[in-house]
């Protein structure tokens, strides 16, 4: 485990903190059909690299983007800061209020739990309202490495296990889409950068800290293949 103050400096002035491109969000918003004036919360937006595109993607849309940690709410803050369309705030997203048409979620809906999150969002949609998140996802039996790697989660399922949390939550899939490979490596590629600058720093905590995400690396690098997230669009029944 890497200490709460450790992972604020590694994690401040990155891009994004996880794999995924605007592409994911164009595919999302597609498939969806969405367009106009519509509400959008980005829940768990982290740096706010995925409520920049939502806005330039749909620019007559409003965004609420919350996350609950304060450096990343300020670094959304200083990106969005330009977009009239983007609103960034500290918040829970446990406790979503409003009536979205589409609640984006990159890579944090599992901190609640699939079932419990989405039966959380339910009451914060609007009609017809829909749900997009990523979830990590197991492609095939783990070895040993892709269970090191996802060590720190041992809810991980098969995309048939999602899918039967989605359903005990009361929502239909719509669609699904794989995020593996590439994603991946254009984020680790750049988190390694980062993380050599870190390393230059006299500091035994942080440069231990630096030496534990380089070890996730370095099993990612292992089994890239077979290290993926599943990207969900759901909506309730």
């Amino acid at each position: 485990m890497i200490d709460p103050e450790m992972l604020v400096r590694i994690y401040t002035g990155l891009d994004r903190e996880g794999p995924g491109e605007p592409a994911d969000v164009a595919w999302a918003i597609a498939r969806l059909g969405l367009s106009g004036r519509i509400s959008i919360c980005d829940a768990g937006c982290g740096s706010g690299a995925d409520s920049a595109t939502l806005a330039e993607l749909l620019p007559q849309a409003q965004i609420t983007a919350i996350d609950q940690l304060p450096h990343l709410v300020k670094e959304a803050q200083a990106r969005c800061g330009s977009l009239a369309n983007v609103t960034v705030r500290q918040g829970d997203m446990a406790d979503l209020t409003g009536r979205h048409d589409l609640i984006w979620s990159a890579g944090a809906l599992y901190f609640l739990g699939v079932t419990e999150g989405l039966r959380r969002w339910r009451d914060a949609l609007a009609t017809n309202g829909s749900v997009a998140f990523s979830e990590p996802v197991l492609l095939g039996p783990p070895d040993d490495t892709v269970s090191a790697f996802w060590k720190g989660y041992p809810a991980i399922t098969d995309l048939d296990g999602i899918v039967a949390r989605i359903d005990a939550a009361g929502f239909e899939l719509l669609d699904h889409r794989v995020i593996v490979g590439a994603p991946w490596a254009r984020y680790y590629t750049r988190f390694a950068a980062h993380l050599a600058t870190l390393r230059a720093e006299d500091d035994p905590d942080l440069r231990a800290a630096v030496a534990t995400c380089e070890r996730e690396i370095a099993m990612w690098r292992a089994a890239q293949d077979r290290i993926a997230y599943a990207l969900m669009l759901v909506r309730p029944r």
